[in-house]
């Protein structure tokens, strides 16, 4: 049996990875304690020491030294309570690891005693304890962590680095519990100091700023939440806005910091498709029944696994769906249109919910270009039928409220003012977006054309992609597929849908397979229609060109408020940017 100084270094070898890890385990600790104010200090990234106080319930003398020993935790009784674990810490290993590799100390007090305990261990080897006076709570507080192991010191980074980490710690633990009161001080200098908040939106503005909170949409609940349902809330980024860069998504699950590929994938699906590697800014709270959801899977409690992925991947998709759906595009609020007393400018358009747009055209303005003062006549393309007319919906929120043709660029580009700022459009990407929405309405409950293959190709698949294909025949087959089974694990395919005729028809079996563990059947119909139309609307517009008049300028910018996202294309690439007045004015230094 192994000593047990040299078991308690192998646990800090997966519980304590760098000072951040410190700072983690004990900060759930005081969440746990019931903690309404929590103060983490840290020297040198961490490295020279790390100091966690909290106001929680505190820990009487033997609770204080019962949890210096391994797998000591008072959060798990029996085994059936590791199936509803609704705590952060349970496993009862971070004190005794943490103590095992530093000099560490520890200052407890519960409120109803009238006095407290401090324990100090060096390197695992408990050297006093006696009693303190203290405030109700507990303090901890680790030095030179790793002073007993120089291997794994030698491994920690620069301290910028360490306390970046410690830095992402503090925050997702903020932002998780935003009634419990957070301070940070690094060196002596404080960096926070959050007061208790009431609402998310308090404390994510506090974090990151009124902007950040500006470009957010509050995740809509569904309507129908019911006790034992799955529930998604927190905010999203707005699509108009997400630019192509790394985002920080945080995830909580009945509030633990974690993650899981299901969720990663749901918000990948819901999001519009965006064109490289980008990804929204969100902060999702799911909530469930504990029994519903692992957290004894990682070490670390890093990672999370749910019993039902696929109820978990359709909750959080209809959530931000139906979210961005019904997203506003202004930031500031709406304006009037322009008057008699702005000059001799009207809108062109006014969009209300119960009328189809207007098309009048404002005879008192002149173009900012006009044919004479362009550098170079643009080439005349052959036309492109404007006949993907769609009919407003009353019930949808539209990107503005009314605007105003202003022109057409060189390069092709349309201006245009709304009640919230200027706008940019790429008429060719808007096309394509309008086109795309039209298809998905009109092909409903169409399959896409199936072209035969001359000879039917049999594709054998691993068993459990077979399984899957085999359980999806019917949702398969309304993708535009004619295939039956053919002997075992093996498939028959006679015809394809059109837009896939050029790919490998095993490929494109095995691409369905996992879309199908990934998404569910439901999910994975509608996802290969909407690649189908997507593919077919890239096609159909490949080199395109859109010359238009103000007229037909005016009618596309309709048409395209009628979307249901209007602010991406199929493809993922961007329809508008938008330029909001209040950014004019404060670059204007108006």
């Amino acid at each position: 049996m192994l000593p047990l100084h040299v078991a308690n270094k192998i646990a800090a070898g997966e519980v304590v990875e760098r000072p951040a890890s410190v700072v983690k385990e004990l900060v759930e600790n005081a969440i746990d304690a019931g903690a309404s104010r929590i103060s983490i200090s840290i020297t040198a990234g961490g490295r020279k020491l790390v100091s966690v106080r909290d106001d929680g319930c505190g820990m009487d003398r033997d609770d204080a030294v019962l949890s210096l020993e391994r797998q000591a935790t008072s959060k798990i009784r029996d085994v059936t309570d590791i199936e509803e674990i609704d705590t952060l810490g349970f496993r009862g290993e971070a004190i005794p690891s943490i103590a095992s590799v530093s000099r560490f100390s520890l200052t407890t007090r519960r409120h109803d005693a009238d006095e407290g305990t401090l324990i100090q261990v060096n390197a695992g080897v408990i050297a006093e304890v006696r009693a303190a006076g203290c405030p109700a709570g507990t303090l901890v507080e680790v030095r030179d962590l790793f002073c007993n192991v120089p291997a794994r010191r030698k491994f920690l980074r620069a301290y910028a680095t360490e306390e970046a980490h410690v830095k992402q710690v503090f925050t997702v633990h903020a932002l998780a519990h935003p009634s419990i009161g957070f301070s940070l001080t690094v060196d002596g200098r404080e960096l926070y100091n959050l007061a208790p908040a009431t609402a998310l939106a308090d404390r994510v503005r506090e974090l990151f700023g009124e902007e950040f909170l500006e470009s957010a949409l509050p995740i809509c609940p569904a309507p129908d939440v019911r006790a034992g349902d799955i529930s998604v809330s927190g905010l999203i980024e707005r699509p108009n806005l997400a630019m192509p860069s790394r985002r920080d998504q945080y995830v909580f699950v009945n509030g633990r910091p974690a993650s899981a590929p299901s969720v990663t994938y749901a918000l990948r699906e819901s999001y519009p498709r965006r064109a490289g590697e980008s990804r929204p800014a969100a902060i999702i709270f799911i909530e469930l029944p504990a029994g519903q959801v692992d957290v004894n899977v990682h070490p670390t409690k890093r990672e999370v696994r749910f019993r039902d992925n696929v109820a978990v991947k359709n909750a959080i998709i209809d959530a931000i769906t139906r979210t961005l759906v019904n997203a506003p595009f202004s930031l500031d609020g709406p304006r009037q249109p322009p008057t008699a007393i702005d000059g001799p400018r009207q809108p062109s358009t006014a969009i209300d919910s119960t009328r189809q747009p207007s098309t009048a055209i404002d005879s008192n303005r002149q173009p900012l270009i006009t044919p004479t003062s362009r550098p170079t006549p643009l080439p005349t393309p052959a036309p492109v039928p404007l006949e993907f007319a769609i009919a407003p919906d009353s019930t949808r929120s539209r990107p503005w409220q009314w605007f105003k043709f202003l022109a057409q660029s060189v390069s092709g580009y349309l201006l245009i003012e709304t009640d919230a700022g200027i706008v940019t459009i790429n008429p060719h990407a808007a096309r394509e977006r309008i086109a795309y929405e039209h298809l998905l309405r009109r092909n409903g409950d169409v399959a896409p054309a199936a072209q035969a293959l001359l000879i039917p190709e049999t594709v054998r698949l691993p068993p459990v992609d077979f399984a899957r294909i085999r359980a999806s025949l019917d949702i398969i087959r309304e993708m535009g597929f004619q295939l039956e089974e053919f002997g075992q694990d093996t498939i028959k395919i006679e015809a394809v849908p059109q837009q896939l005729a050029a790919l490998a028809p095993a490929d494109v079996l095995s691409t369905i397979a996992h879309d199908l563990a990934e998404s569910g059947s439901r999910r994975a119909g509608e996802r290969w229609r909407e690649e189908l139309i997507a593919k077919s609307i890239a096609k159909s517009f490949a080199g395109a060109t859109l010359t238009l008049t103000e007229e037909g300028a005016t009618r596309l910018v309709e048409e395209l408020c009628t979307c249901r996202m209007p602010y991406i294309c199929p493809r993922g690439k961007r329809v508008m940017i938008f330029t909001s007045t209040r950014e004019l004015d404060r670059k204007f230094e108006r």
